[in-house]
């Protein structure tokens, strides 16, 4: 009954590692049809954590709107212990019985003083599942559980002190409780605290440290690190240059359905950088980002069907996805030049593609 806490990015943190995807994606040099075809765009490569002689702070963005450090927990499977009780409230918390949950796990903490059946007491009170929210009352579960050794209550409480929930803001306390957590081997932890190493804010910056730390939760199959450590590599911060360990990076975090990693990891096919050449793969790897809602896959998707490179030519369904990409504010100069052209029967219907898919009427 071990909780898992979601990764929380803090957001000045995250800006360093999210504003790569917008820049780097332009690479994917496609170009819109035209009378005269312009030059393939090619879009400055992808400044992800910036940081390498001089590293400058992240500024604040507004990617996945993530809200200051908080807590949501997802459990993970259960610890085997002797008493079947661990499973039951595992159980319950899985299939939405919360209050049955927090019975269960209160029953546990009060027989045998289990840290986990805290932590998961902690997830109940934090985000209001069968209880009252109370973050105060949560605060106290997770330390409890931080004190007698759970790695996942380490974390809850150092994303609650960084997020000052429950309690004063504690970058200290937060970042020692982390630190504790990556140690148990906790990746969601030893992600976090990359972040903070990169951001240079909390923690002297530590490039190095960082993408140690990254490798650390990369190794365990942590998604969001293997796409952050994938930039490290391309851009050579904290490690050295390596292309096509990006890459492979890029390809486990795509597999595990990270768009940013899934759009970049198209690129890198479609142009053969680092791994063979494969514009079918790519192609639909950009279908499958777009429909997830990444504005670049949109965009990427736009030029590929427009011009009919690396896939069947089919300009009432790209320029679909330049519209409903601009709605994003991902806009495309060439490619509302290339629509311009068009006959107004072609213009209509991906207008209402874009406004079916954009559910309007």
């Amino acid at each position: 009954m071990t909780p898992a806490m979601k990764i929380l990015r803090p957001i000045a943190i995250l800006a360093s590692l999210l504003m790569l995807t917008a820049n780097a994606i332009a690479q994917l040099s496609l170009t819109p049809p035209a009378q005269n075809p312009p030059e393939a765009n090619k879009p400055a490569a992808k400044p992800k954590p910036k940081p390498a002689a001089a590293p400058k702070k992240p500024a604040v963005s507004a990617k996945p709107a993530t809200p200051p450090p908080t807590a949501t927990v997802i459990p993970a499977p259960a610890q085997v212990t002797d008493d079947p009780n661990v499973d039951l409230v595992f159980g319950a918390y899985q299939r939405g019985l919360y209050k049955t949950a927090y019975e269960l796990a209160t029953k546990r903490v009060e027989q045998t003083g289990d840290p986990k059946a805290m932590t998961m007491l902690g997830e109940l009170s934090a985000n209001a599942l069968g209880v009252k929210r109370d973050y105060a009352k949560a605060a106290e579960w997770y330390k409890r559980a931080a004190d007698a050794g759970d790695r996942e209550g380490m974390f809850a409480l150092a994303m609650m002190r960084l997020g000052g929930r429950g309690g004063p803001v504690n970058r200290e306390e937060a970042v020692k409780l982390m630190a504790s957590s990556a140690k148990l081997g906790n990746p969601k932890a030893a992600y976090n605290l990359a972040l903070l190493y990169l951001d240079g804010q909390t923690l002297p910056q530590d490039l190095r440290r960082s993408a140690e730390l990254l490798r650390i939760a990369a190794d365990a199959g942590n998604p969001e690190a293997q796409y952050a450590l994938a930039t490290f590599y391309k851009e050579g911060t904290g490690v050295a240059k390596d292309v096509e360990k990006s890459v492979r990076l890029l390809q486990a975090a795509s597999l595990a359905d990270n768009v940013d990693a899934e759009v970049e990891y198209a690129i890198a096919l479609y142009n053969g950088t680092g791994t063979p050449k494969n514009e079918a793969a790519a192609v639909a790897l950009l279908r499958k980002a777009a429909r997830q809602g990444s504005a670049i896959a949109q965009n990427r998707l736009a030029r590929v069907l427009v011009s009919g490179s690396g896939a069947p030519m089919d300009k009432v369904e790209g320029f679909k996805w330049h519209l409903v990409a601009k709605t994003s504010g991902k806009g495309d100069p060439e490619l509302d030049d290339a629509m311009s052209r068009i006959s107004p029967e072609d213009r209509a219907k991906a207008e209402a593609g874009a406004r079916l898919w954009l559910g309007r009427k």
